[in-house]
């Protein structure tokens, strides 16, 4: 007698087709517009989010990037026509840090408005939850409805968490950035973290470890650097505003793409 064939998927829920889940296997692209602000918090307070591994980056310390991502993400087909599940926003934040002598970019908050980018955040190791982002878009027209990505335009961008503004930003741009690549010079450490419910093992993760994110064929264009302005505000559940911000840096607004294929663990705790 056969036995029954097994359930497929890459992630949860399994099922007998395997197109159920809420993210098939890699290879993930994707491309979105940016705006973002460069920021600088208390050095006390950026260094109490860091795990065991990480060490504020000496060079810059309290330094970090706020980004609103406007996202739209395709695997091993076009899965872009399909905009009610390719499209979706989201918030993060970085902080400046090093692991050994690398300097390297420790993402501690991330929010998201998709349950596939959720599934996908989690298995990198971004910490992502629900959330709600929104930045202001340019058109190609004349009008007074859109600004023009030029010298004197300007973006605004807000976050919030379970009805709760968390971020605001807005950025004035001045001038194109002449080396785009300087916007993505720190690769980003995640903590892939998966606990065990089982009674006695709450405090022993099944999965605890430090990963590099590797991004594939990355491509920044249209970017302009300009003035920025920052805000986190506190809300009931979330940490974001125990990043004071104590001024900010940099304004920038820039399309990006890349692809998803693989992670380099760092550390594994359990080993």
């Amino acid at each position: 007698m056969e036995g029954k064939s097994a359930v497929k998927g890459y992630t949860l829920p399994l099922s007998p087709r395997g197109t159920a889940n809420l993210a098939p296997a890699p290879p993930w692209h994707y491309a979105g517009t940016v705006v973002g602000v460069e920021f600088f918090t208390d050095p006390a307070a950026a260094e109490a989010t860091l795990p065991e591994g990480l060490a504020l980056d000496p060079d810059t310390p309290g330094r970090g990037v706020a980004m609103f991502i406007d996202w739209q993400y395709s695997s091993t087909g076009q899965e872009y026509l399909d905009p009610a599940r390719s499209q979706y926003r989201e918030f993060l934040t970085t902080l400046d840090a090093r692991f050994d002598d690398m300097p390297v970019a420790w993402c501690p908050y991330i929010y998201v408005d998709n349950d596939a980018a959720m599934a996908r955040g989690w298995v990198q190791g971004f910490p992502k939850k629900l959330g709600v982002v929104h930045q202001t878009r340019a058109y190609p027209v004349a009008n007074p409805a859109t600004p023009s990505v030029a010298k004197g335009g300007r973006f605004g961008a807000t976050a919030s968490s379970a009805g709760q503004r968390i971020a605001e930003a807005h950025v004035t741009l001045e001038e194109p950035l002449g080396d785009p690549a300087a916007l993505m010079n720190r690769p980003v450490v995640n903590l892939r973290h998966f606990p065990r419910l089982a009674a006695g093992q709450h405090d022993k993760p099944a999965v605890h470890e430090l990963v590099l994110a590797l991004l594939d064929d990355v491509s920044i264009t249209e970017a302009w650097i300009g003035t920025g302005e920052l805000d986190f505000l506190p809300a009931r559940g979330e940490e974001l505003a125990d990043l004071p911000v104590r001024r900010t840096g940099k304004g920038f607004r820039f399309h990006l793409a890349y692809s998803v294929n693989d992670l380099r663990t760092l550390t594994d705790y359990d080993n």
